[in-house]
């Protein structure tokens, strides 16, 4: 058993922008396991976008990051000691072990973590479209947006962890999908291989007459529900073509992660339509998390949900992985791959 360990945490607060020297490389020693602990050996950490918001040390939905502590995430491994017994040596798992090459953790607390079945569903999935970014377009789409076949559904970000899963949920139902991605690959990938109806790069539309242009062309019967990812010109186009009774699942706001202003070109819109706006945690709805788990694994396995990994390799590339991911150089779920 190692002694060892290598984590990333986090040594500064951003200001604006974040960067590489935020990050620091630490090695620590493995603690000794104690009645009722499991140490686990993490195969892959989660990089996701709520992350930067966490690295502030302001008012949100949840704790900031603290300084000089590994850097919080989801992470999918395997028990390489066990002092539980409810958990054997092989068990792969998933929990928030953070930035880090092992963690040990009380595995009697209720849902410190869980054990996962990699017979037919990769154990990075349980990162990606069978956990939390899955669960969270599930929620949106289903709890919030609710939509009827024959209506139409768009989602920024089509092609992330998230969006890209929001889009194959709606189809399922029944729905037109239309997303929105940066670049033309991306938006190839989005219609050719996930099944939307259509996708627009907004690289190409650089000022709101223009998306909203695009975005009346792909969604000719209007938007009947939107989820947001992003914020900005996007949200006030989409509010432009939005149909009357119309519901947003508000999920991020990755425009403003800097502390950028945000601003609404035109709110009216949101009483002239009697739209319905709903922002979302989803780890504060744990009680659907089986429902959607369920209908999220099913489609994996059976290949109708598919789903598509940016994978950076060792604990060093944590840091460049996660930059990159904010300016969208990635493609699908952003991982770390550790072993």
């Amino acid at each position: 058993m190692t002694s060892q360990n290598t984590q990333i945490q986090l040594a500064s607060r951003p200001q604006g922008e974040p960067t590489a020297a935020n990050f620091k490389l630490v090695q620590t020693a493995v603690p000794e396991l104690a009645e009722g602990q499991v140490l686990i050996r993490n195969h892959y950490l989660s990089l996701d976008p709520y992350m930067r918001g966490r690295m502030n040390d302001g008012k949100s939905y949840a704790q900031p990051q603290p300084l000089n502590e590994v850097m919080l995430g989801g992470t999918a491994g395997e028990v390489v000691a066990s002092k539980n017994a409810a958990f054997a040596v092989g068990d792969k798992v998933v929990g928030m072990g953070g930035w880090q090459e092992y963690f040990v953790v009380d595995a009697s607390q209720r849902g410190a973590v869980q054990k996962v079945d990699t017979a037919h569903i990769p154990l990075s999935a349980y990162l990606g479209a069978v956990g939390m970014p899955g669960v969270t377009a599930w929620y949106g789409l289903v709890k919030i947006i609710n939509p009827k076949a024959g209506e139409t559904v768009v989602v920024s970000a089509a092609s992330g962890a998230v969006g890209s899963v929001v889009g194959q949920l709606a189809k399922a139902r029944g729905a037109r999908a239309v997303g929105l991605a940066g670049g033309a690959e991306k938006c190839r990938y989005v219609v050719e291989e996930l099944g939307f109806d259509a996708c627009i790069d907004y690289k190409e539309h650089r000022d709101l007459k223009s998306l909203s242009g695009a975005l009346k062309a792909a969604c000719p019967s209007g938007i009947d529900g939107y989820f947001e990812n992003v914020g900005g010109m996007i949200l006030d186009a989409v509010m432009l073509r939005a149909n009357a009774f119309s519901r947003v699942a508000m999920c991020g706001m990755i425009s403003g992660y800097n502390g950028e202003p945000i601003p609404m070109s035109a709110p009216q819109l949101i009483l002239v339509n009697r739209m319905k706006f709903q922002g979302f945690i989803v780890s504060e709805h744990m009680e659907v998390w089986p429902e959607a788990l369920k209908e999220l694994g099913g489609m994996v396995a059976t290949g109708k949900l598919k789903f598509r990994e940016s994978v950076s390799e060792g604990i060093a590339s944590a840091p460049e992985a996660f930059l990159g991911l904010l300016k969208g150089r990635n493609f699908g779920k952003q991982l770390v791959k550790l072993v």
